[in-house]
């Protein structure tokens, strides 16, 4: 999996002043939580740029004042006016305590529904999982193949193993639908029904003739 190494000091100041004065030196404050201790540090805004702005998931090796922290990234916090980033939040990985990560999906195959002219729609980009740190990785892998014309694939269809899938099953992640052309071509190849006359009425009986 991939994994980042962030170089951190230890904050011993808090409060505005303080964060206000490390962000003019172009530092983001942060914090590590969910291990023994909590840990405030801060770290410059360019190692952090390739952990926030990517989809993918990975690791974060945090070294703050000669101590590693391995982490994943939990929470982000933006200025509101400039976008810049202000606050980030990290969470310790402890061996046997479970966590829980969003992971995305990656979808593999081509669907049967799109070989018969359909048009793939997928509804979800990632979903988030609670599991042990060693069965973490970088994605989950959704078959597409068997997708028919028409038809979903839903949450409870994703293979995770040892992970619990925590989004409603039910959700839809991905579905073929019908083109317009494959609509039209199927309007096209169904004849009208052609229209049956009405039978003829039957004619009355003549009346027997009389002796």
């Amino acid at each position: 999996m991939k994994s980042i190494t962030i170089e951190g000091q230890l904050r011993t100041e808090s409060g505005k002043k303080a964060t206000r004065q490390l962000r003019s030196q172009d530092l983001v404050p942060g914090v590590i939580y969910g291990g023994k201790t909590e840990i405030n540090f801060s770290a410059p805004a360019p190692a952090l740029k390739s952990i926030v702005y990517t989809p993918d998931f990975m690791l974060a090796e945090i070294n703050v004042n000669g101590t590693n922290y391995r982490c994943i990234l939990k929470d982000l916090q933006f200025d509101k006016v400039t976008d810049q980033l202000t606050h980030v939040d990290f969470l310790e990985l402890v061996e046997d305590k479970k966590v829980i990560a969003t992971l995305p999906l990656k979808y593999t195959g081509t669907p049967a529904g799109v070989k018969a002219g359909g048009k793939l729609v997928t509804k979800m980009k990632a979903i988030k999982v609670k599991t042990l740190p060693k069965y973490l990785k970088e994605s989950i892998e959704v078959d597409l193949s068997n997708l028919q014309l028409n038809e979903n694939l839903r949450v409870e269809n994703i293979i995770a193993d040892n992970m619990e899938v925590l989004n409603s099953p039910r959700i839809p992640i991905a579905s073929v639908t019908m083109t317009r052309q494959l609509k039209q071509e199927e309007a096209a190849a169904t004849p009208a029904k052609a229209a049956t006359p009405a039978a003829a009425p039957a004619k009355a009986a003549a009346p027997a003739a009389k002796k």
